[in-house]
């Protein structure tokens, strides 16, 4: 309860900041005095600001000054296979049952059992960059090639949560299929990036 609690508030201080009511560098409330207006203990008050912070939303240190962060640098991807340069963290790693999407994208049956792994990649300074969903069948191999190609997307509320963003805001989404030396697919994943954040210019490849 206190977690969807302090994300809906998180939520809607973002909301708050991008209407204008606080600007890049301007210092918010005390975080006592936000948890009197949205009527909640303290610490979950805490919560959301250490959410807010982690997104990049909002900089400074507990128990001191928090303020507006300014924009994140924007980025270009221009190489959808590149390794990520920073660190990152895997928040899944379930098995998944083949979609119609995914199994037209690996050439495998529906509903065929499918590994699958999720990834948050973070900027230096440890926000929320972009969201790698990849899924494979079997034993994990090496590519010989691979494909690209982008989209846009309305965020679904998980993904929107991760990134910082409000749910339905709209994302690039780089669909990459990895092929062995014949050409058959190996692995595929959605690449999810923030439009805020990213300049896509993928250069052409092929299978």
């Amino acid at each position: 309860m206190q977690d969807a609690q302090f994300r809906r508030i998180a939520a809607d201080i973002h909301r708050r900041i991008q209407a204008g009511e606080w600007a890049v560098g301007e210092d918010l409330p005390s975080r006592t005095a936000m948890a009197a207006e949205y009527r909640v203990h303290p610490q979950t008050m805490r919560l959301a600001h250490r959410h807010l912070r982690r997104l990049g939303i909002l900089e400074g240190e507990p128990r001191k000054r928090v303020f507006v962060a300014h924009p994140p640098a924007m980025r270009t991807l221009t190489d959808a296979d590149a390794p990520w340069p920073f660190s990152s963290e895997t928040t899944d790693t379930r098995p998944r049952p083949a979609s119609d999407e995914l199994a037209e994208r690996l050439g495998v049956p529906v509903g065929a059992v499918l590994r699958h792994e999720s990834i948050e990649c973070l900027d230096p300074g440890g926000r929320s960059a972009m969201l790698v969903s990849s899924w494979w069948r079997g034993r994990r191999q090496q590519h010989a090639s691979y494909s690209a190609e982008l989209g846009v997307i309305p965020l679904p509320e998980e993904q929107a949560h991760a990134l910082g963003l409000l749910v339905d805001s709209l994302a690039f989404r780089v669909v990459r299929t990895r092929f062995d030396h014949d050409g058959r697919p190996l692995e595929t994943a959605d690449l999810v990036l923030p439009m805020d954040r990213w300049l896509i210019r993928l250069s052409p490849v092929q299978p």
